[in-house]
């Protein structure tokens, strides 16, 4: 039986729903810790790791490291994005220009980003340019794929339309082509998102001074367990609202869009 409210959509299932199972590994993970069951050198308990995470706060310590992670994640997220629509969007609209590309993209899409940041250090040392371009590769792979396929999968008749009225190309991007990929430009976006944050704590994890990512090595080698717990905690959350944001402007864009009409009704 569903919940009170329209279509079972109440704010009890949009707001206390998700947080019950969060709750519940909490409530367990402490009580594991306190009976004694997890080592405190290993696995701080949920209310030691608060602690810690408000004394980063406080300090300033943890604004600073995530600062310069969010920075590099603009700078990267922003190239990678940019360039992979633009080729995305080529690819989609031209099929002799995606069967010249076809055999470089299908050998390096399968290559792990991570897999280039030794490469990218021999090339271009540890300063922020490799970094950047890590998560700019990063962002780069589902964000053209996702506009390759939006454009691909555009209703033909659409463009048919346009061409009997005897719109130009241009007015065909602008008005048919563009709104009908921008679902699938938004997936992209969201998916891109959380690979250019994976990045760049992958990129700081190996080579840095500074950074979220950086942090946390830093309290695994000098033995610091809760405050890596705090950072592995400040990743998680920092992603889920940078998604949140996404999925907020995506839902202002796009309330045309029958996706969200349903979620409304």
């Amino acid at each position: 039986m569903p919940f009170p409210g329209k279509n079972g959509n109440s704010s009890f299932q949009r707001l206390v729903l998700p947080l019950f199972v969060p709750a519940l590994v909490l409530v367990f993970w402490q009580a594991m810790s306190e009976l004694g069951y997890l080592r405190p050198s290993i696995l701080p308990s949920p209310l030691a790791v608060a602690k810690t995470l408000a004394a980063l706060v406080a300090s300033g310590e943890l604004p600073t490291h995530l600062g310069i992670s969010l920075f590099r994640v603009l700078q990267g997220f922003g190239i990678g994005t940019t360039l992979g629509a633009l080729l995305g969007l080529a690819m989609g609209l031209s099929p002799l220009f995606n069967r010249f590309l076809s055999l470089v993209t299908g050998l390096l899409r399968p290559i792990p980003t991570i897999a280039w940041i030794p490469a990218l250090i021999l090339w271009m040392g540890i300063d922020e340019g490799s970094k950047v371009t890590v998560i700019a590769v990063g962002a780069f792979w589902p964000v053209l794929l996702n506009v390759f396929q939006g454009v691909r999968g555009i209703d033909r008749k659409f463009l048919e339309v346009g061409k009997v009225l005897e719109k130009g190309p241009w007015t065909l991007l602008i008005r048919i082509i563009l709104p009908s990929a921008l679902p699938s430009l938004f997936t992209g976006l969201r998916v891109g998102l959380g690979f250019a944050w994976a990045s760049v704590v992958g990129a700081e994890l190996i080579a840095a001074s500074s950074g979220i990512g950086y942090m946390i090595m830093y309290a695994r080698e000098v033995s610091q367990p809760d405050v890596m717990m705090a950072g592995v905690f400040v990743i998680g959350l920092t992603g889920l609202l940078m998604d949140a944001l996404i999925l907020r402007l995506e839902r202002r864009l796009l309330r045309w869009h029958k996706g969200w009409e349903r979620e409304k009704g």
